[in-house]
């Protein structure tokens, strides 16, 4: 008995697969709705009475499950990198010269790329082991996600085990969940059915959706998902080899059942870039989804290898935009707002309108040369222009319809000589666009602003510390500087506005559990300016300890790599503030970041000034903790092989960097090898 259980069990299952495969992947439904019902019934009555034959990637388990508490963290394998944006055919021209300069390509040689639409969704990884998706997690920011497994099980067009030969033992596939069009148009019809909120956009209508604590709801909301690339892939069989193109790689997922973008194709050069981006453009109001623009990728992905990196984006792909959305309104007032390093930046003051799915009442002027050179002023018609999450910024100005001669209504100097909100002198120093206010930290807006950033995710990541909540605490004198966060106690918390007893209690554990953040994001908090994530990690490596970094003068600073003279100047003057170092040494005693970082100068260290590449799976190491025996000798684990690649470190299931290294002829060890090297044992 049990036995004709478990075979119908798995008939149905492959019945209803296949129904969803063609229903959510190929748009060709081949039975009725009430079939589709009739079978999934039958599979959930048989599921109940044999609870044995139950599996996680049945796809009864796809209709939601308890709510969770909370998201927990994933580490990416594989970064999720973004892509650097071109607006213009001469951006997108450029970046095609620096693809043939870095594969030494001559100039009448054309590279092959496959172009595909970007899609206006969430980026997300899908792991699978063994043929079974395991988990499922966002892009967060690039190296660590939130894992939504449980939501991304509902999405039908998502599949719950892969069929077919030469699947990996681990696969990472990466793509984008979206919602249709047809079912925005469903999910907001119901919401003012019920009198309830509408989404304003199907993208924030995705990115809801999937962030719910309660899959259930999740379910009750169709999301679509398209595969744009591969992540961690490792265990292929001997016999299988990856695809060599990426145009070859969407085939291969679309043969493993994936949903990959129709509107995808293999051209040459720019000529062929422009014809698909505008064949593209012209086609973008009958699509089914909302895109935003086209993306480019160097096919072969031998050459992505050659290529690599810079900073958080590849260097072998582009994302190239449509022009964003304008709308016409009025320029009601002009002020300015003060930035967290002093930065007054005139804003536009507008009657309200409706502009990329959201309601736009504010608008930046960016500096007072801007205002001028766009000749902006009160009661003037403008084109505000917003592009995805861009802050919305105006234009121009609609000259005809200026209804009389106004003089300029905007001067920086004349209007706000002292800061508006703290009354310090403003000053804009000779050769620099920006007007400032002088005094740091004790002005509030800049105290506000500063605070906010310190507590941001990829800083301190102090949860439930926001705007609102920033501005209460520094209007009261309780939080001057950082340091002060970490002294707020429970009862201090529970008497401010909209705050209660279990709100407090909150954010005293996420305070507390921001103590000891790796050193990078700590300088990243601190707010130096011109100094980004990447710079601040660069520093971080460079130095090993903020002792270190804080005795360094501009000298040594530019011998961090990518830092140049400005931003050694910034730093060295940040670190010169008598009031900035107090701050840091009351953070210091409250253990904001790791003690214990400090290590020798790299050029100590036996891999000072050589760059690894590892690949594969070792014996013994995970992957983050040989980058970290890396770094920590001194050397740079870069993330492909090149002719500036000293060696590669190699393990169980290598791929193509190992084939690279050996085409280049780098030296090539194994764990015991690489340990050997740590310990100077090697030359």
């Amino acid at each position: 008995m049990r036995g004709e259980a478990e075979a119908r069990v798995l008939e149905l299952r492959a019945l209803i697969d296949e129904a969803n495969y063609n229903y959510y992947v190929l748009d060709a439904p081949t039975i009725p709705d009430a079939e589709y019902d009739r079978l999934l019934r039958e599979l959930q009555v048989l599921e109940a009475n044999h609870p044995e034959l139950l599996t996680p990637n049945s796809p009864t388990q796809r209709v939601g499950a308890s709510p969770l508490k909370d998201f927990q963290q994933v580490t990416h394998a594989v970064p999720m990198l973004s892509l650097n944006n071109a607006f213009s055919e001469a951006e997108v021209a450029a970046f095609d010269r620096r693809v043939r300069e870095g594969l030494e390509k001559d100039e009448q040689d054309e590279v092959e790329y496959a172009v595909e639409p970007k899609f206006d969704g969430l980026a997300i990884t899908l792991r699978y082991e063994d043929g079974a998706f395991v988990q499922g997690a966002t892009r967060g920011d690039g190296y660590t996600g939130e894992d939504v497994t449980a939501n991304l099980r509902t999405v039908r067009a998502i599949p719950m085990v892969l069929a077919g030969e030469g699947v990996p033992r681990v696969l990472e596939v990466r793509g984008e969940v979206l919602m249709l069009r047809r079912d925005f148009e469903r999910l907001n019809q119901a919401a003012r059915d019920k009198g309830e909120k509408t989404f304003a956009n199907p993208r924030n209508a995705a990115a809801g959706s999937l962030r719910q604590l309660d899959s259930r709801i999740t379910a009750s909301r169709r999301l679509s998902f398209f595969a744009y690339g591969l992540g961690q892939v490792e265990g292929l069989p001997p016999e299988e080899a990856l695809p060599a193109t990426h145009s070859a790689t969407m085939d291969w997922l679309a043969a493993l059942r994936f949903p990959v973008a129709p509107q995808r194709r293999v051209v040459q050069g720019v000529a062929g870039l422009m014809a698909f981006f505008t064949e593209l453009g012209a086609s973008r109001e009958t699509l089914p989804y909302d895109i935003d623009g086209a993306v480019y990728k160097v096919n072969r992905l031998a050459d992505h290898e050659r290529l690599g990196f810079v900073a958080r984006a590849p260097r072998f792909a582009i994302a190239h935009k449509y022009p964003a959305q304008e709308e016409l309104t009025t320029v009601e007032a002009i002020d300015v707002q003060v930035g967290r390093t002093g930065t007054l930046t005139p804003v536009a003051r507008l009657k309200p309108v409706f502009v990329g799915g959201v309601t736009v009442t504010n608008a930046t002027l960016h500096n007072e040369d801007e205002v001028r050179r766009k000749d902006v002023r009160v009661g003037d018609t403008v084109i505000i222009r917003r592009a995805g999450d861009v802050i919305p910024e105006v234009v121009s100005v609609v000259l005809e319809r200026r209804l009389c001669p106004t003089p300029p209504s905007f001067d920086m100097a004349k209007l706000y000589p002292v800061c508006p909100v703290c009354g310090a002198p403003v000053i804009r120093l000779e050769g620099e666009a920006a007007a400032r206010c002088t005094n740091g930290l004790a002005c509030p807006a800049q105290r506000k602003e500063a605070l906010i950033h310190f507590a941001s995710r990829r800083a301190m990541d102090i949860d439930g510390l926001g705007d609102k909540l920033v501005e209460q605490l520094v209007d009261k004198g309780l939080v001057h500087t950082p340091a002060d966060l970490y002294g707020l106690t429970h009862p201090q918390l529970a008497d401010l506005e909209r705050m209660a007893d279990k709100s407090a209690a909150n954010l005293v554990a996420a305070i507390a559990a921001s103590r000891g953040r790796p050193l990078a994001r700590f300088v990243f908090a601190l707010g130096i300016r011109h100094v980004g994530e990447q710079t601040a990690k660069d520093l971080a490596r460079h130095f090993g300890s903020l002792d270190a970094l804080m005795a360094a003068d501009e000298a040594a600073l530019l011998a961090v790599p990518d830092v140049g003279p400005v931003v050694a100047a910034s730093i060295a003057a940040f670190f010169a503030e008598a009031h900035n170092r107090t701050v840091i040494e009351a953070l210091r005693q409250a253990g904001a970041w790791q003690d214990g970082e400090a290590r020798p100068a790299v050029a100590a260290g036996p891999l000072a000034g050589k760059t690894l590449v590892l690949t594969g799976t070792l014996p013994t190491l995970s992957r983050d903790e040989a980058k970290a025996l890396i770094e920590a000798a001194g050397g740079k684990a870069a993330g492909s092989v090149s002719k500036k690649t000293d060696y590669v470190i190699a393990g169980a299931d290598a791929g193509s960097k190992l084939a690279k290294a050996q085409e280049l002829q780098v030296t090539v060890l194994d764990e015991a090898g690489f340990m050997q090297l740590l310990k100077g044992e090697l030359n």
